[in-house]
């Protein structure tokens, strides 16, 4: 029975899953003025746009 419900459940949101892959994590290190340590800015953009995300300061 798992599988069916497994199977169902990827079939269900095809749509969804295609318009997933659009979608990509950017991890960007910044550095910290006060101490010199570098932090890490995650967030989740358009593929389109990663380059205008990695070029804010």
């Amino acid at each position: 029975m798992a599988k069916q419900a497994k199977t169902a459940i990827k079939s269900k949101d095809a749509k969804a899953a295609a318009e997933a892959k659009n979608w990509t994590k950017v991890i960007r290190a910044v550095r910290s003025a006060k101490t010199g340590a570098y932090t890490f800015k995650e967030a989740i953009v358009h593929k389109d746009k990663v380059k205008q995300f990695l070029a804010q300061k």
